[in-house]
């Protein structure tokens, strides 16, 4: 790094010592004194010889060889010639372009260099009463660490107790802080965005989740991409043609001083330009949301892709045991049942109970602490909470042997169904209810898969170590050309190596067990938002913001910053070109060619840094992420109605009479103030804006369909449910009622599904 820097303030002296003689020589011949003016115009030109024969010898040792020997051969062949003024030119534009692309490569590596500076330096840590700071290096796993207000958490813990906000933005990319309750990880580089708290060390720095993520943007910093180097070798060709055509203008015209024009004309070749600093703008662009490309070199590889290999667990789908549904004997409250179920979960570790738990604190249900609990490791626990014998597990530890009820009956077809994990619960010995636990596909799957295709691949294959079953019924939701199911890391790597021979490979995936196949593959990106592991280290590209469709925005990003370099390549050879044979035929006199060939520079390096910006349609005008929030909000307060709907549904199966129309009633009543009061605000307020920032409103009209169509299914109920009395529900008039139950509540939550992806696409 610090040759680096020694370098550019060299070139920057360079520059500055060219310009200051090029003006001290046309002052000196404007005064009068023309021989003056030619031994300062000398003067300032000399020093960037030196410094680039210097240069060219560096690279020829170390087997490189580029157009800047032109640039040396026209400016001591200007010299030589007598030609002062235009080597002075030369010198002054040859310098100033190797500073104008360091001026780009500076602020397209800005971004990236963000990330290191603030990289924390001090610990606080608790040794009894005492607190004391310490350099971060010498913190050790087990250290109590004090993080203050507005402090970055300098190495990954657990937070030691109560509750903490933290600011993820810097290492996820989501801009609101998260809530964390005690025992749940924390990582460094994070900020601390509420109240003092405390944390138990689990990595040392050197370990910790932003100690990985520097030392990738390190290498993202000084990778170069292969297809820049191939840009060096394609300078070579232009080294002996210009030699030609300068050598066929001398002797055609038997002028040296346009051999010499032509020489200036072609200095410095756009090539040594427009690929890096291309590239970096890439790897700065993609840092800008949450994709850590380790160099030019993976980006050019991105670039390339066809064929897409997307692990399963994690990567799409959420990555652990999720809440789908809670199914409940008649009569029973699924709010009590979970509460029993997480009150009495408290005290267990495994991964199904902490789900359970998340998921009761998440609807907001205040939990008892439990008692006298006994654990059958692998079946279940039983306790007493608030004074009832509460069991949770297995329908064989909870249920024994006896046939179970119709709706637990249901409840086994549900989780099969669903690929769902059963934990049934009973209440002083009767079994009242059942929660359903599954690895759901992220929200953003659909999309994303949807993008990639869109993004150009061609082939899409999902590659897991889960069962059959569960794989076919996750690829079966998506647009997939291939589902391998039941591989181990081995079969994953020799899954991803045989893709790889056919055609350019990016393989996904986020765990360690996917390290193999991530490295075998051409191009590996890991799903590092939940920290450091195996699989970012064996990764080309890490995600640091858990969603999936960032991997498409990753091929998306790679794919236009190869075709910009491409662009400002052929677009500046061309004009450098023009300017040649312009040169040799005697329109462009030395002076005048090196002016253009700087014009060209300058058009070359400000196209190639527009792999900085984003590619947005004309008129688009994306939505804040404020109205994104409250959008999605207003679908978080539909959940409570939908659930209810589908108990009601549910509890169609065994009522009759008055009470088959209370419920009824009871539906199209929460259908008529809940569900199509928010369809229509949708359609009235929130469409109109959302028309405004996508790039193809009319992709709203299917949307606005649904709206009709749950709005015609509303209408429906509210007839039947109208004037409804006990003699006229007779069990097909109850299995309508059901069925229109049943269709609106499944069709708003797709609805809902589908709405949450254009919003996030609309966001800015």
């Amino acid at each position: 790094m610090g040759r680096f820097l020694g370098e550019r303030v060299l070139r920057r002296s360079l520059a500055g010592g060219a310009l200051l003689g090029l003006i001290g020589g046309v002052a000196a011949w404007w005064l009068g004194d023309a021989a003056l003016a030619a031994w300062i115009w000398t003067g300032g030109t000399l020093p960037v010889i030196v410094w680039l024969a210097v240069s060219i010898a560096r690279d020829l040792a170390a087997g490189r060889m580029g157009v800047d020997a032109v640039a040396l051969l026209s400016m001591s062949g200007a010299l030589a010639l007598g030609e002062s003024l235009a080597g002075s030119v030369v010198a002054v534009m040859y310098a100033g372009g190797n500073l104008l692309e360091d001026i780009a490569v500076a602020r397209a590596e800005r971004d990236l260099r963000s990330l290191v500076d603030r990289a924390p330096r001090i610990a606080h840590r608790r040794d009894g009463d005492a607190i004391a700071d310490i350099p971060v290096d010498t913190v050790a796993c087990g250290d109590l660490l004090v993080v203050h207000a507005g402090e970055v958490i300098p190495v990954d813990g657990l937070l030691a107790a109560g509750t903490a906000t933290v600011d993820e933005a810097a290492l996820t990319g989501e801009p609101m802080p998260v809530g964390k309750a005690g025992g749940a990880p924390v990582f460094s580089g994070t900020i601390n965005a509420g109240e003092t708290f405390e944390i138990r060390a689990t990595a040392a720095a050197g370990d910790s989740t932003y100690a990985g993520i520097v030392r990738m943007v390190t290498a993202a910093q000084t990778a170069k991409s292969p297809f820049i180097r191939l840009a060096d070798r394609y300078a070579l060709l232009l080294l002996p043609a210009t030699l030609i055509l300068a050598g066929l203008a001398w002797a055609l015209s038997g002028d040296e001083v346009r051999a010499l024009a032509v020489l200036v004309a072609s200095t410095p070749c756009p090539l040594i330009l427009a690929a890096p600093v291309a590239f970096i703008a890439g790897v700065a662009r993609a840092a800008r949301l949450g994709i850590l490309v380790k160099g030019g070199a993976a980006l050019e590889a991105l670039a390339r892709t066809h064929t897409v290999v997307l692990d399963k667990t994690g990567t799409l789908t959420v990555g652990g045991a999720r809440l789908v549904a809670v199914e409940v004997a008649p009569g029973e409250s699924p709010d009590e049942i979970l509460r029993l179920a997480a009150s009495l979960e408290q005290a267990s570790h495994h991964v199904v109970a902490a789900a359970i738990v998340s998921a009761a604190r998440g609807r907001g249900i205040a939990l008892d602490p439990p008692e006298a609990v006994r654990e059958t490791m692998g079946s279940g626990l039983e306790g007493r909470v608030g004074g009832r014998l509460v069991k949770a597990g297995s329908h064989d530890l909870v249920c024994g042997t006896r046939q179970p009820e119709p709706w637990a009956l249901r409840a086994l077809r549900r989780a099969a169904w669903r690929s769902a994990l059963s934990v049934f619960v009973s209440v002083d010995g009767k079994v009242k209810g059942a929660i359903l636990l599954a690895d759901e596909l992220r929200l953003e799957t659909p999309r994303a898969i949807q993008s990639l295709r869109a993004a150009g691949v061609a082939r899409i294959v999902m590659l897991t170590g889960d069962n059959a079953e569960a794989a076919e019924t996750i690829g079966a939701a998506l647009d997939l050309d291939c589902v391998l199911a039941n591989r181990s890391p081995g079969d994953k790597l020799e899954a991803v190596a045989v893709e790889q021979r056919l055609n350019p490979t990016l393989m996904v995936g986020d765990g360690i067990n996917d390290a193999p196949a991530l490295a075998a593959a051409g191009v590996g990106i890991a799903m590092g938002a939940r920290g450091a592991s195996a699989s970012s280290e064996a990764a080309d590209a890490v995600i640091l913001v858990d969603r999936l469709d960032r991997v498409s925005d990753a091929v998306a990003i790679a794919r236009r910053t190869r075709r910009i370099a491409l662009q400002s390549i052929g677009v500046g050879m061309g004009l450098s070109g023009v300017a040649m044979i312009a040169a040799a035929f005697g329109w462009l006199p030395p002076v005048a060619g090196a002016l253009t060939q700087e014009a060209i520079d300058v058009a070359v390096i400000l196209n190639a840094l527009r792999a900085l910006t984003a590619s947005r349609g004309l008129g688009h005008r994306a939505l804040e992420p404020d109205v994104t929030l409250a959008l999605q909000q207003g679908h978080r307060e539909l959940e409570a109605p939908l659930d209810r709907m589908r108990e009601i549904a549910d509890a169609l199966d065994d009522t009759t009479g008055a009470a088959a129309v209370s419920l009824i009633r009871e539906a199209s009543a929460l259908v008529t103030a809940r569900i199509t009061a928010h369809e229509r605000l949708d359609e009235d307020n929130v469409y109109p804006q959302l028309r405004a920032a996508l790039h193809d409103g009319d992709s709203l009209a299917a949307m606005s369909r649904a709206h009709r169509e749950i709005l015609h299914l509303a209408r429906l109920l509210s007839r039947l449910a109208e004037n409804l009395s006990a003699a006229d529900t007779d069990r097909y008039l109850i299995r309508d009622a059901q069925r229109m139950v049943e269709s609106i509540e499944a069709l708003v939550r797709m609805h809902n599904a589908q709405e949450e992806d254009i919003y996030e696409n609309a966001t800015a």
